[in-house]
């Protein structure tokens, strides 16, 4: 599904370029600055998020934040009224997640929280990871991977651990918040997420996940409008 992502934002910015051109060649007028034409940024990533991403429920919340503040600046209904729809969306939204993980993931999610409270109990070797209006890449190469603490804030994180070396089961715990977080993670190890995102959410991109690895990477990931991606190779 990365792929996808890439291609779809290729499109869209080719039918602008089509649009800026035939409206200065006068082969036909269409004007896209529209009353609410701004929402458009909400409104697309939602749903280029909707189409590649597993976390559908709050891409539909964007995507609903996003229309409703179109429909606002369109005249439909007042700006007042908007951001009370917006808001019990966001809680409806909010609380769907909730659900779904309650009923669909409850045992990987107690599985992955004790495993992160043993690991923070013996946390000084684990390593961390902060980027904040900025990015950093972290790889390793040969060396013993103890787990690690990862943050991003208006930035973004890289963490290669395909080239590591693995002696037990190990913890990442991952915050992103207007930010966005890459897990890199060789082929032969197991990988259990726990999610807890508000309008935002995870992707797991990796090509052939293993089930059968002699060591596991909990991960308890957690963030507002960012987002983390699982990948065995690195795209970028």
């Amino acid at each position: 599904m990365k792929q996808i992502k890439p291609i779809i934002w290729g499109i869209a910015i080719i039918a602008l370029g089509i649009i800026f051109g035939g409206n200065a060649l006068g082969w036909f007028s269409l004007d896209i600055f529209f009353d609410g034409w701004w929402t458009l940024f909400i409104i697309i990533p939602g749903i280029v998020s909707l189409i590649t991403d597993k976390d559908k429920i709050m891409s539909l919340g964007f995507i609903a934040v996003g229309v409703i503040l179109l429909l606002a600046a369109q005249d439909v209904f007042s700006y007042d009224v908007a951001w009370k729809v917006i808001l019990a969306v966001f809680l409806v939204a909010v609380g769907l997640s909730i659900i779904v993980r309650s009923l669909f993931h409850r045992k990987n999610d107690q599985e992955v929280a004790k495993k992160v409270a043993e690991a923070e109990k013996d946390g000084k070797n684990m390593d961390s990871q902060f980027a904040a209006f900025s990015g950093t890449d972290r790889v390793y190469k040969d060396e013993v991977f103890n787990g690690s603490n990862v943050a991003a804030i208006f930035g973004g994180v890289k963490l290669d651990l395909r080239h590591a070396k693995f002696e037990k089961d190990t913890v990442i715990k991952a915050f992103a918040l207007f930010g966005g977080i890459d897990i890199i993670v060789p082929a032969d190890v197991k990988v259990k997420l726990k999610s807890g995102f508000i309008f935002g959410g995870f992707s797991d991109d990796r090509k052939n996940p293993s089930d059968k690895g002699k060591y596991t990477i909990y991960i308890d990931a957690a963030g507002g409008f960012g987002g983390i991606t699982i990948s065995d190779k690195d795209d970028k």
